[in-house]
């Protein structure tokens, strides 16, 4: 190494949208979970999901032209499916997109959805590199991968670094499932989330957990004691999914769930979005699995197991939860003026499934997610959204 290079640990002052951050032997693993959170729940789901650093960013302030970032990635493997392509870095220079990499190696889980198992690998650390920055002062934001686990070791620059000042920008928190979290979006400033966020001009924390939207109630603890101005919660796919409850047990969770929120941002705009569409969910329930005949050409599908008369015994469809999110919020609106719906088919309904249809029926494509961020900034940022700033 040449000894031009100034290596900074990675701390907690260097990272955002983490809420918490575990020492490993080989560095530090952000977690959108506190510790505390992770110790009630042993589903190895949630367990990949919140490890996974969708949204969390580091962010500095520095003069330097080069930076690297020594890092251990986890990979998914799924058998019989392509290759998944590696994780991708996004670099922030001053608020504009200034390149994006990958590291290869890292550890491996192999997983069988056919059989249910996992088998895990171990590899190699890998090194991102950025070069040719301009030599200013700025503020540089590596964004980390959002769908692969990464431990972090060691940042090296060519001039000193500092952390970047608080910016001012209101905090958003958001939860949702596997399209929150980031799903087939192209990279992690790509998610939906992370581009509503940037046209929104806020922080974002995304609490998306892929699978894992279940209304735990450690998950809307964490939301009740992290700090944010603004708070969203897409409800409604992983239910059905998993057909974890049916709809007596939903409605009073949901309850518990926003009265949990409350009890942390009592007067908070506080956001609660129903699905978009999903042509096999919104009149059949769950569960939902993946089809494997189509693995054979690279394609994976998932199809909708249950019964559409079982609607009748309380089981759950995506326009059941449509119909009971929108009675509840009406009803507590009547005493929390600062509580508002959104109809998630307004995000992604009829039409755009036509033109630009789920490629394995659950989640969205690069192309969707664009598409989803762009009318979430506009239905919730803009000057009539319920999250517009009007302090001024």
């Amino acid at each position: 190494m040449d000894n031009h290079w100034i290596t900074t640990p990675v701390t907690a002052d260097l990272l955002r949208g983490a809420l918490d951050v575990e020492r490993t032997e080989y560095g530090v693993l952000p977690h959108r979970l506190p510790a505390w959170a992770r110790a009630q729940c042993a589903d190895p789901q949630l367990a990949m999901a919140e490890a996974q650093p969708s949204g969390v960013r580091l962010v500095f302030r520095t003069r330097a032209t080069a930076v690297e970032l020594d890092t251990l990635p986890t990979k998914r493997v799924y058998v019989g499916a392509p290759p998944r392509p590696d994780g991708m870095y996004d670099l922030i220079v001053d608020g504009r997109p200034a390149g994006q990499g990958s590291v290869s190696g890292g550890n491996t889980v192999t997983i069988d959805m056919s059989i249910g198992t996992a088998e895990r690998h171990s590899g190699p650390p890998g090194t991102l590199r950025f070069t040719g920055l301009p030599d200013t002062v700025k503020d540089v934001e590596i964004w980390l991968p959002h769908n692969e686990t990464t431990e972090l070791a060691a940042l090296r620059t060519d001039a000193p670094i500092e952390a970047a000042a608080d910016a001012g920008r209101r905090v958003w928190l958001h939860h949702g499932s596997s399209i929150s979290h980031g799903s087939d979006a192209v990279g992690p400033t790509t998610t939906w989330p992370a581009l509503a966020a940037s046209l929104g001009g806020v922080e974002l924390i995304n609490l998306g957990l892929g699978g894992s939207a279940l209304l735990d109630p450690f998950t809307a603890r964490t939301i009740r004691d992290t700090p944010a101005d603004l708070i969203s919660v897409k409800i409604g796919i992983n239910l059905v999914n998993t057909d974890l409850m049916r709809l007596r047990a939903f409605t009073p969770a949901v309850h518990g769930f926003l009265d949990t929120i409350r009890e942390g941002h009592p007067t908070t705009p506080l956001l609660v979005v129903s699905p978009i569409l999903c042509p096999i969910h919104e009149d059949t329930p769950g569960p939902s699995a993946p089809d494997f005949s189509n693995l054979r050409v690279g394609r994976l599908r998932f199809v909708a197991l249950g019964d559409p008369a079982e609607r009748a015994h309380g089981k759950l469809t995506l326009g059941v939860i449509r119909d009971e999110l929108a009675r509840i919020v009406e009803q507590r609106g009547a005493e929390d003026p600062n509580l508002h719906h959104l109809d998630g088919r307004a995000l992604y309904g009829e039409a755009d499934f036509a033109e630009l249809p789920l490629p394995d029926e659950l989640h969205p494509d690069a192309a969707t997610h664009r598409r989803i961020g762009e009318r979430f900034a506009e239905l919730a940022f803009d000057a009539h959204g319920v999250f517009t700033d009007r302090s001024g």
